[in-house]
């Protein structure tokens, strides 16, 4: 059975501005760029459309905080110069963070600028909401299958999470992705028929085999070693001579 109603809607939780402070960075090359890591500092490259690319550095200890506090890999980062009051920031995406593959530190950070007013491509994550029946009543199990939905929308508009109430699925009910009403200014891209919830039935353990009562245990077959039988009027050999 699928499960396709209103109750299905994506509940949209608006995303906070973040800011990140940056700094210009001269630091150019490996000895120079490890001992600006040394001092704190991750170095970064703010690429953008018809622009020159800009090389920057920012805080490592403000970095990890805000990868701590958000899932920032889909959110819009205002990077701001400390210093400069006149400007409003940049308004950037997560183009790519590498990590130390050995100690798992970041070691570079690729910044791509964004406009405000063009509508862009992001995964947004997706979070059940309530107790579906199904599990309740039923004994079924939620799954969880499609964890980010891909959507267009400006910026701006970027959702930090999309909400589904699950609390009305059945045994056997399904939500998909065309069942998930989104506002007007946000568009899925993802696959409408994927499925993002279902509630399926719990899977039931087969109990071991039992022997039949009466029934004697078989032990494996020994298989023994063929013994030479001598030939009419021959004398068996010794098991030296076998050998």
């Amino acid at each position: 059975m699928v499960w396709c109603a209103l109750t299905g809607q994506g509940e949209i939780n608006n995303m906070e501005e973040i800011i990140l402070e940056i700094q210009s960075r001269e630091e150019i090359g490996k000895s120079k760029v490890k001992d600006l890591r040394e001092n704190g500092f991750i170095p970064a490259v703010i690429y953008a459309q018809g622009k020159k690319s800009q090389a920057i550095k920012v805080s490592h200890r403000q970095l990890w905080q805000l990868i701590h506090q958000h899932r920032i890999e889909s959110m819009v980062i205002n990077l701001k110069m400390p210093d400069d009051k006149k400007q409003k920031g940049k308004a950037c995406l997560i183009k790519e963070i590498q990590y130390d593959p050995v100690k798992g530190d970041i070691i570079h950070v690729d910044f791509n600028e964004v406009s405000l007013t063009k509508a862009i491509k992001v995964n947004v994550p997706v979070v059940a909401k309530g107790e579906p029946v199904g599990v309740k009543q039923e004994g079924g199990s939620l799954e969880h299958v499609l964890w980010e939905i891909e959507v267009e929308c400006l910026p701006t508009d970027i959702p930090k999470d999309i909400e589904i109430d699950v609390s009305q699925l059945k045994m056997g009910d399904a939500i998909h992705v065309k069942d998930v009403i989104l506002p007007p200014n946000i568009k899925a891209l993802s696959n409408p028929d994927t499925i993002v919830f279902s509630v399926i039935a719990p899977i039931k353990e087969e109990a071991p085999a039992e022997a039949v009562e009466g029934e004697e245990k078989q032990e494996p077959e020994v298989i023994k070693e063929k013994k030479e039988v001598p030939a009419e009027g021959q004398e068996e050999k010794p098991e030296k001579e076998k050998k």
